[in-house]
This record gives structure tokens, sequence and C-alpha cells, in this order.
């Protein structure tokens, strides 16, 4: 992807700072103040200095007391707007932060199977996080930094031109060098920063990996080779930091260096210019004063520099994020999809996947009546799951369309379509929390009695009581406390709670043992009936009672019929069937 500019990155940005306008405005009114203070201090001492050098009966006690108690109270405001910039500006920064996770968590949300697909979820949770800590310094700090510095050179200038123009001219001359070789080490780090949150994310995304299959792990006795995986991603790490330090080191070493350099500059000139009486010892005091200001001022934009460039990093790879359009959206003018039967139809449909070459679908058609109940059989890769998958637009068609009721799913809004359409997977996935939130993800607002009663009709309710909690046990990180037989038939639960007229059955059985397919067996038909069902299986027993079974290769639907009919053909079904059989 091509590397944005900065400038491009904070237009990006800026928008967010609309809602806290007035909090930035009085920020940075804040911030002029505390900047008033340190540019008054240098006049204070020029005019003391003055008057003890060209008059000193013009010294008196009234005047370096009232120098005194202006500068008192200038700090008192400083304190108070410091204060406000410390508090206040950082919260707004942490509310920046806010506001931009929530749109990336809601981008993501709908963002299309096909960009998981090819996503580590490491590297997303590396951006919602790691990533956004940073904008938080970025956006309180940017601003209020280089209004401050701008403030300051500006004003400083005007003041020291008052005094002398040569010699202010000949300090502002060191500044154009000084940025050149600072922009020279701003690129590198910037580079750097970027090449370290790619590194960080796949890190997360190892650690991830590694820690979700602890089970694998431990059981081939891996351990070592998880270690070696993660030191390896842990010494490119330290490489990057370790090379940034030493970019860091010359980008200080640099700014140290022309420090320096303007020091002597008005130490030799200032001196110069003194000894011809072109300027005075109180402009030359002044002078001195003036130079430390604004190298403080250089130093704090030096030292931003770091928080700058992570600031654009996080920016950049959060647009990144939210410049990928999702692929699956719904037509304009989309309806919503009410008073489903069920019927569906695939009319002419031909897919593949962007990372596959050739077709999994060809032109296929294929009609199921409302209440319907499909089984799809056939060897791995010939389209079973791809079929299903389109139902509910997890995918879209590359030509062809799929209809429900009649309708072209792409002219219906995603959210009723999926609302009337439950899955039943394989890999059940089970939420962090308690068995009843898990079973009530079918319908938020569902009551305690609609809960237990899907419970009981996917025949879960009586395991569930005998839990140390009932509903209320915790079900640990994707559901690990819970039997497989457990964990499907919460899922059956949830799909129960559901109640969509179209179900979807992906292999829901294959992975249990023989009681436990029993059980959901039994909770499956239960839920199947009245409802236009989709069943994949590779046990075709327990597709028997199928209205028609299709056989799906990758030459498309090679036999279509009930078990009875197919087992009579003694075709490709009649073959699987067998095989399973002995």
């Amino acid at each position: 992807m091509k590397k944005k500019s900065n400038i491009g990155l904070i237009k990006r940005f800026l928008p967010y700072y609309k809602k806290y306008k007035w909090i930035m405005i009085f920020d940075l009114f804040c911030a002029a103040l505390t900047t008033v203070c340190e540019l008054v201090l240098p006049m204070i001492v020029r005019e003391i200095t003055g008057a003890a050098t060209d008059n000193i009966e013009a010294l008196t006690l009234r005047l370096i007391l009232s120098c005194g108690v202006f500068y008192i109270v200038l700090r008192i405001i400083d304190t108070a707007a410091n204060y406000y910039m410390t508090s206040v500006g950082h919260i707004m920064g942490t509310k920046i932060e806010n506001d931009m996770r929530h749109d990336l968590f809601s981008h993501l949300q709908k963002l299309s199977f096909s960009y998981y697909d090819n996503t580590k979820i490491g590297t997303l949770m590396s951006r919602i996080t790691t990533d956004l800590f940073d904008v938080t310094e970025f956006a309180h700090h940017c601003p209020e930094e280089f209004f401050i510095a701008g403030i300051k050179i500006i004003c400083a200038f005007i003041i020291l031109c008052t005094m002398s123009v040569p010699l202010t001219l000949i300090i502002f001359a060191t500044i154009p060098v000084m940025l050149v070789c600072l922009i020279f080490f701003r690129k590198k780090m910037r580079d750097n920063f970027a090449e370290s949150r790619k590194q960080i994310g796949e890190l997360n995304s190892q650690v991830e990996d590694s820690l979700l299959g602890i089970r694998v792990v431990k059981s081939f006795a891996k351990e070592n080779l998880e270690q070696e995986k993660f030191d390896k991603g842990n010494k490119e790490f330290l490489r990057l930091k370790t090379q940034r330090y030493h970019i860091m080191a010359g980008f200080t070493s640099c700014t140290r260096l022309f420090d320096g350099i303007m020091y002597i500059v008005v130490v030799i000139a200032g001196g110069i210019f003194l000894l011809n009486k072109s300027i005075s010892a109180a402009d030359y005091v002044a002078y001195l004063m003036f130079v430390s200001t604004l190298l403080t001022s250089i130093r704090r934009i030096v030292e931003f520099s770091e928080q700058f460039q992570m600031g654009m990093s996080g920016i950049e790879r959060f647009a990144e994020i939210m410049d990928t359009d999702p692929e699956i959206q719904a037509a304009a003018g989309a309806k919503e999809l009410t008073s489903v039967r069920g019927e569906v139809e695939f009319d002419n449909v031909s897919f593949s996947y962007e990372s596959t070459s050739g077709e999994v679908l060809h032109h296929l058609n294929l009609k199921v009546k409302a209440g319907e109940s499909i089984a799809l059989v056939g060897p791995s890769g010939g389209g079973k799951t791809t079929l299903c998958s389109l139902i509910p637009r997890f995918y879209d068609v590359n030509e062809g369309s799929v209809k429900i009721d009649g309708n072209d799913i792409k002219n219906v809004t995603l959210h009723s379509l999926r609302e009337n359409i439950g899955v039943v997977a394989q890999d059940v996935y089970l939420f962090s929390g308690s068995v009843r939130e898990n079973i009530a993800y079918g319908k938020t607002d569902a009551t305690d009695e609609e809960i237990e009663r899907a419970a009981r009709l996917a025949g879960a309710d009586e395991f569930i009581r005998e839990l140390p909690d009932g509903y209320n046990t915790y079900v640990g990180e994707r559901g690990v406390k819970l039997s497989g037989g457990q964990k499907q038939r919460i899922s059956i639960a949830r799909v129960f709670l559901k109640d969509p007229p179209i179900l979807v059955l992906d292999e829901a059985t294959s992975a249990l043992d023989n009681e436990s397919e029993k059980l959901v067996q039994a909770s499956l038909e239960k839920l199947a009936k009245g409802r236009t069902t989709f069943t994949i299986a590779h046990r075709l027993t327990t597709i028997r009672n199928a209205d028609r079974i299709l056989v799906l290769t990758e030459k498309g639907i090679e036999e279509s019929g009930s078990h009875e009919e197919l087992i009579a053909k003694g075709g490709i079904y009649s073959e699987l069937y067998k095989l399973y059989s002995v």
C-alpha cells in the first residue's frame, strides 16, 4: 500500500477534533498564556539590566518589586493554564482515541469474511489497542507543541529585530539548517515506527496463535518450537528498537550540536556588536535568554518528534483499515426482508475465491421450496460449505443470483437477511461469559423463560442445571469448560431462540462421539422441523430422512433425490453410503 503523506494523514485526523473544538481552542489559548510567561521574563531582565547599566538611579526597589509581582501574577496564570492543558487537554486526546477505536471496531464489524481470511487477528488487535494509545498523546500535544513553538519563534523574531536586525538574522539563519537535519532523521524515524508497528502485530498474532492452540502444543510437546518461533519475532522487534534508538541518538545529537552553534553565535556575534556599541548590555543579556527560550522550544519539538512519528504511524495504520471497503454491501435502496417463507433459489450461480484459481461453483441452478429439507453430500472441495455460505451473503456470487422468496439477496439489507438465517457449524464458538449469555446471543432481549425453553428444545437444559452455577456458569474462553456435545447443544439453543425460517447445518455432528451425536442429532431434527434446512454431512446416516439429497462435486450437482431413490440409482451417493456403512 502506498505511503500516505503526513499532511494527508493529518487532514484525515482533523475531523475528530470537531466534537472538541472549544476544548481545543481554549487549550491553545492556555498554551499562548504559558508562552507569554516565558517571553516576558527576558524582557523583565532586560528592563532591570538596562536600568542598572544606563541609569543606575532608575533602578529602584519599586521597579524591581513591580517586575517581580508582575511575573508572579503571570506564573499563577501560567500554573492554571498548564493544569488545564495537562488535565482537560489529555482527556480530550483520550476521548479522540476512544472515538477512533469505536469507528475502527465498527468498521471491522462491516468487513467481509474474505478480509478476515487474509488478515491476522493479532495484527488487528494491535491496531485497535497499541496503535491508538499513541494517538492520545499526539491528539493533545501535536497542535499544542507546534502552536507554542510558532508563537515563540515569531514573537522572539519580532522582539529581537527591535533590538538588532543583523544579529537576529544571523541567529535565525542557523534554524533552516537545523530543520533540514531534523527532517532527514524524522523520515528515518517514521519508516522505523511503521516497521515496528507491523512487527508488533506479527508478534501479537504469533502469541495469540500459540496460546489459543496451547493444548495442541502440549499434546505434541512442542513448547520449544513455539519458544523458537516467538524468539525469532522478538529478536526482530529488538533489532527494530535498536535501530530506532540509533536514529534517535543521531537526532538528539544533531540538535545538541546546533544548540551549541547557536549559543556560540550569540556569544561571539553579540560580543562583537557589543564591542561596536551596536547593542546595549541589556540587549545582549536579553538575546542570550531569548536564544535559551528558542532552544528550549526546539528541544521540545525534537522530543515530541518521537511521539509525533508514533502518532502518525498509528493514524496511518488506522486509515489503512478504514479505507478498506466492505466487499459485501446492500444495494442502494435495499429493503427489509420480512415475512420470510423460506423459499431459496440459486439462479445460474458461479463463484470462486480470490485466493484460489478456478470456480468452486459453475452455473449452478437449484430451487428449494419453503420448509424443504436439503442435504448436501459429496467429496471435499465440491462446494457444499461454499453454497451454504452464499445464502447469508458471507461471500458474493461472481455470476447469477441467490434469491429468498423471489428477492435477490443483494437487494435486501444484510441485517434482515441474516436475522432470518440460523447457522449451526461444526466449530462451535462460545463467547467468554455465562451459559445464559451465550444462549441469549440468539435474541439479546430474551427473557429467562425464553432462554430456558430454547435450552429444553435443544436438549441442553438438563446438563446446564447440573453445572456448578446452572445457567450462570462461566463457560471459559471459547467454552473450554464444556464438552463438545454440550457446546454444540448450547449453540443449537441459541438458534432455537433466534427462531429463523432458514437453517444451515454445517457438519454439526461430525466432531462428536457417538453418544453426543445421538443427543445433538435429536436436537437438530427438532430444530429443523418446519424450516427450510440445508444440511452438510459426512455421516450419511444422519440425512436419510432429508426431503432431497444433493450430491455436489466439482462438476456441480451430479445427483438429486431422496435416500431411497439415490440408493436404487446405484450412483455416487450409493457408493458413498456403502463405504460409510462398511
